[in-house]
């Protein structure tokens, strides 16, 4: 099996060619196995390209747990940039289908190498019922959750997948693996959820660390900083324009009039092999 290897800011991805269909295999194993990094590629997830009859292409992503994730803001840059350099989509404006959705995508350049990827990531969800998360506030904004013994204020909105956004005065002081897998799990988030840290540095500028679920610490999360932006505008702790520093990078976000989110940064092709499918 053909695959090239991507990153979004290190968040990293195995990016599969399946415009004929996907492997004839278990699917969710092998995203297991090619995720590994140290029996494997190495990944936070797989992710397949299959043709779509509503959209320039589909994206089709498999988590490093095995499971199947809805949508993975990174992911679809890496691939917007992906079909369009290798020919499958020369057009800077492109449609991709996802499990959340058709999501449009715009590609800016330097010379003929495309530079930056725009993603509209659509109107982030805030009513609990819909994130799922358990809680009667309607936007869950600031809920009270206790865990390893310390009450933390958590704000639920869901940017393709449901996040748990936690303000704290030091991202460097959180214990983000065990902190972030019991909110990760906990009985409130019914489907799970990611978790993102926050320090705000000012209005337009934070710092975040990301639990993912089904990836766990990540180095950056596209869906997650638009989360980050959404809870800080929802909290009066940022304006609508931010930019989101995260250990790979950072990401600019801009929620405009409370409506759609929009994410703009980087892509990185970094080299492509072969997996021997055990069929």
């Amino acid at each position: 099996m053909r695959f090239t290897k991507m990153h979004g800011l290190g968040n990293d991805f195995v990016v599969v060619e399946a415009w004929q269909g996907v492997p004839a295999t278990d699917l969710s194993l092998l995203a297991r196995q090619i995720c590994q990094r140290h029996l494997g590629v190495g990944a936070d997830g797989l992710v397949f390209l299959l043709p779509s009859q509503v959209a320039d292409f589909r994206m089709h992503i498999y988590n490093a747990d095995g499971s199947v994730a809805e949508m993975c803001g990174n992911a679809l840059r890496c691939v917007s940039k992906y079909v369009y350099e290798h020919g499958h989509c020369r057009r800077p404006d492109l449609t991709v289908e996802t499990l959340d959705g058709i999501k449009q995508v715009h590609l800016e350049f330097e010379g003929s190498q495309v530079s930056r990827v725009k993603v509209d990531m659509g109107c982030p969800v805030l009513e609990p019922a819909r994130i799922p998360m358990l809680t009667l506030p309607n936007p869950a904004v600031a809920v009270p959750l206790e865990v390893q013994g310390q009450r933390y204020a958590v704000t639920g909105v869901t940017v393709g997948v449901p996040h748990a956004v936690v303000f704290v005065p030091d991202v460097n002081a959180v214990d983000i693996a065990q902190i972030g897998s019991s909110l990760e799990t906990h009985e409130i988030f019914p489907r799970g959820t990611n978790v993102d840290f926050v320090q705000v540095l000012n209005s337009r500028r934070v710092l975040a660390r990301v639990w993912e679920r089904g990836a766990g610490l990540t180095l950056a999360c596209g869906t997650g900083a638009c989360a980050v932006v959404v809870a800080g505008v929802l909290n009066g702790l940022t304006e609508e324009q931010v930019n989101v520093e995260l250990p790979g990078g950072t990401l600019q976000i801009h929620w405009p009039d409370r409506q759609r989110i929009y994410m703009t940064g980087p892509a990185t092709e970094v080299f492509t092999g072969n997996w021997p499918l055990v069929l």
